[in-house]
């Protein structure tokens, strides 16, 4: 079986890190990108399962990456789940629309706990 394609968008090397660890343990393939520059090619390149995607990025935040995902036919479908520490109801409102799977506030839940609800929405 193949695994299933992961592409992280944080600009926090830390924390970007300590998921891919995480989720390459888990069994998925992950590439990293650390500003929505770098995420939209990525995404595009990689054609990734699922996109864990982080709000507060440097230059343009991740709702804005969000709706050029949307825009674009080629990765429009792809499943993201938005995760940040930002807790505001106009963004979450805003990724919701923009379809984002999940909004998650990373504070809220262990590593392992968003592995598990990746793994929901990759079945």
């Amino acid at each position: 079986m193949e695994k299933k394609k992961i592409v992280i968008v944080e600009d926090e090397l830390m924390l970007a890190e300590m998921y891919r660890d995480k989720l390459v343990r888990a069994g998925f393939d992950v590439y990293s990108a650390f500003d929505a520059e770098e995420g939209i090619i990525s995404i595009k390149e990689i054609k990734p399962d699922l996109v864990l995607l982080d709000i507060l990025l440097p230059r343009k935040n991740g709702v804005g990456l969000l709706g050029q995902i949307r825009k674009d036919p080629e990765i429009s479908e792809t499943p993201v789940i938005a995760f940040s520490n930002y807790d505001d109801t106009e963004t979450k409102n805003e990724a919701k629309e923009l379809g984002a799977k999940e909004y998650l506030i990373k504070t809220n839940y262990t590593p392992q706990e968003i592995v598990d609800k990746i793994r929901e929405h990759l079945k």
